[in-house]
């Protein structure tokens, strides 16, 4: 069976809900909070719940984080490929949601960062698994050299979804380089898409320069807007497949249910344009649900689908 293989960072995420984020210096108080585990589980349980296998080949620790992290993997049904790092704890991600949904992220790293050569030499892909890389990973010192270096012997039949994340801009091009001239599809959202080509100003030029200087697919998710597509199958260029309207809650995973549900259809076989459609439903359920692992079932968005056609 194709699998979803992920070398992402599974962290522990500390949310908060406020009105708005506090001048420097000030406080603020949360309407709600949440600790559960977060960062690259969401894109793992999206997929998994849209029908696809689902593989965890990153690291994480020992510790009260830890547990989280190894409960959640464990609910969700995701086989687990390392065996752990027993003398650190997992990290963990503080995530402020405020009223217009937006959220802000302070992480601290665990053992989530401790990714290496040997763990790497561990994963034996199939010639139909996908394998998601994140920017996050890429953005710690021993992970992002090692995956660099690692993603070359990755065989041409393996699909390579690249989501650079909000760290991009901070990343070595040295590691991002490898391992983006590799990625079969590379999948932004705006804000991170203009960081990567910043020299247009509207969003179809942008992801316009970035298809010329891209190998693959290009993606652009622009919130509610839907979803910038540039692909060499597409003749005129760039086309937008529009969103679902539905009244946002959290913004927090939409991304993330994105990429798995996208993963899970291009698997099964679904025409591009179609998958991307796809994986927009899911972000729509999701950003209408409060915190961050919220992609929805499979039938959940056949349903969403079913009540708006093409």
């Amino acid at each position: 069976m194709p699998r979803l293989v992920s070398v992402g960072n599974v962290v522990v995420d500390v949310v908060m809900r406020i009105g708005a984020l506090p001048e420097p210096g000030g406080d603020v108080i949360a309407s709600s909070s949440d600790i559960t585990a977060g960062g690259g589980l969401n894109t793992m349980v999206a997929a998994r719940r849209d029908g696809l296998d689902v593989v965890f080949a990153g690291q994480y620790g020992t510790g009260p984080f830890g547990d989280v992290v190894r409960r959640a993997l464990a609910d969700a049904d995701v086989e687990v490929l390392q065996p752990g790092v027993d003398d650190q704890d997992s990290g963990y991600c503080v995530a402020l949601v405020d009223a217009s949904t937006e959220r802000t992220f302070v992480t601290s790293v665990g053992a989530e960062g401790r990714l290496g050569t040997r763990e790497l030499e561990r994963i034996h892909l199939r010639d139909d698994d996908t394998l998601f890389v994140s920017g996050y990973g890429l953005a710690h010192p021993v992970n992002g050299p090692a995956i660099a270096s690692w993603i070359a012997t990755v065989p041409p039949s393996v699909r390579v979804v690249l989501d650079p994340s909000p760290l991009v801009a901070t990343l070595d091009p040295a590691v991002l380089g490898p391992v983006t001239a590799r990625a079969d599809v590379l999948s932004t959202n705006a804000r991170e898409a203009r960081l990567m080509s910043p020299g247009p100003t509207d969003l179809r030029s942008v992801v316009t320069a970035m298809a010329a200087a891209a190998p693959g697919t290009v993606l652009v998710r622009d919130g509610g807007a839907g979803c910038w597509v540039a692909d060499r199958s597409l003749p005129d260029g760039p086309v937008l497949v529009p969103g679902f309207p539905v009244a946002a809650v959290d913004t927090n995973g939409a991304g993330d249910a994105h990429g798995g549900v996208l993963v899970a259809a291009l698997t099964r076989g679904e025409p591009l344009l179609d998958a991307v459609r796809r994986a927009n439903a899911a972000a729509a359920i999701a950003v209408s649900r409060p915190g961050p692992a919220t992609a929805p079932t499979r039938a959940e968005t056949d349903a969403l689908l079913a009540a708006h056609p093409a």
